[in-house]
């Protein structure tokens, strides 16, 4: 998991970058339920930070129409952001579906990717379009990855209108498809530990790391950044164990697959293409941390493959997992 920290100006993403923020993720809070900064805010950002940092934009929830969107999209390309997410609410599927598509193409010949976005209180919303339907729709619509986020902002907040196991559900088919998956929606530090079981690629905030931590009104502070960024990695290495057991030991087996410097969404992806392949050979995969542990045993128990032996590899700093499909 790495960290995404919202911000609406050039002062917050200083202080987002300071504070470690793997992704800064440039929005306008004060346009409609949520919207998208000027061109020259985006682009005084991307300048200023690090090249090898994500600076991804957001258009927030979009208008009805292919056109307007897909040149919002081409703009977000010639910027140079990392992303741009694109947001339903009360789209009929097969525009929001068109829109991508568009969308898509709008980035060709770009390295920005392409993040599609459902809102998880939609059914709030009349004609909101079903969150559960992520996937497919991003599937559907070539999109790099995915985010679902929420736009009620009274205190409820991601896991009030979609319950966890659904969540991890979600995350692990987009992970099946190769695609990133973004969780976002008023978290708190007291919502990591269910966070972490989700395990997505990218956990998005914006209140928890302001300086009053919940008043997303308030500016974003690097301490808030780092002090949150610090809680998620304690998820990611264990030194949290958010599942209340430790991995179990296992003693032998063989590399096929070498998951580091992969995402979790690389990792399950290239299993996934493996045993569709070869469902006969034994497949081994170095794994670099805890939480993408157990998204592995998670895959391997849903599909019905039968692990083998798990055992801790010192020398790399790894996992090591024998899957037999």
């Amino acid at each position: 998991m790495i960290l995404m920290a919202s911000v609406q100006n050039f002062p917050e993403a200083l202080e987002a970058d300071k504070g470690g923020a793997d992704i800064i993720d440039v929005k306008n809070l004060q346009e409609a339920l949520v919207g998208s900064a000027e061109p020259g805010v985006v682009k005084q950002i991307r300048d200023a930070i690090d090249p090898e940092k994500h600076v991804s934009l957001t258009l927030g929830v979009v208008p009805k129409q292919v056109g307007t969107v897909a040149m919002a999209v081409y703009a977000a390309g010639a910027i140079g952001a990392t992303s741009v997410k694109v947001g339903f609410l009360d789209h009929s599927y097969d525009l929001a579906l068109e829109i991508l598509q568009a969308s898509k193409r709008a980035l060709e010949g770009t390295q920005t990717k392409l993040i599609g976005s459902l809102f998880a209180d939609n059914h709030l919303f009349d004609g909101g379009l079903d969150p559960h339907r992520m996937n497919e729709l991003a599937k559907g619509g070539e999109c790099d990855g995915w985010l679902i986020d929420t736009l009620t902002k009274d205190g409820r907040n991601l896991f009030n209108f979609v319950p966890e196991p659904a969540l991890r559900d979600m995350v692990m088919e987009g992970k099946e498809h190769g695609m990133s998956t973004s969780l976002s929606g008023h978290l708190r530090l007291q919502d990591l530990d269910e966070l972490a079981r989700c395990n997505p690629d990218i956990v998005g905030v914006r209140g928890a790391v302001c300086r009053n931590p919940g008043e997303r009104e308030t500016a974003v502070n690097w301490e808030a950044v780092a002090h949150f960024r610090k809680e998620l990695l304690s998820r990611m290495t264990g030194e949290v164990d958010v599942w209340g057991e430790g991995p179990a030991k296992a003693n032998s087996g063989w590399v096929v697959i070498d998951g580091r410097g992969k995402t979790c969404a690389g990792i399950i992806a290239s299993l996934s293409a493996q045993v569709a392949k070869d469902a006969k050979s034994m497949v081994e995969v170095i794994i670099p941390d805890v939480l993408n542990t157990f998204d592995v045993i998670v895959w391997a128990r849903k599909n019905s493959h039968t692990l083998l032996s798990q055992r801790n590899d010192e020398d790399n700093k790894a996992v090591r997992i024998l899957v037999q499909p």
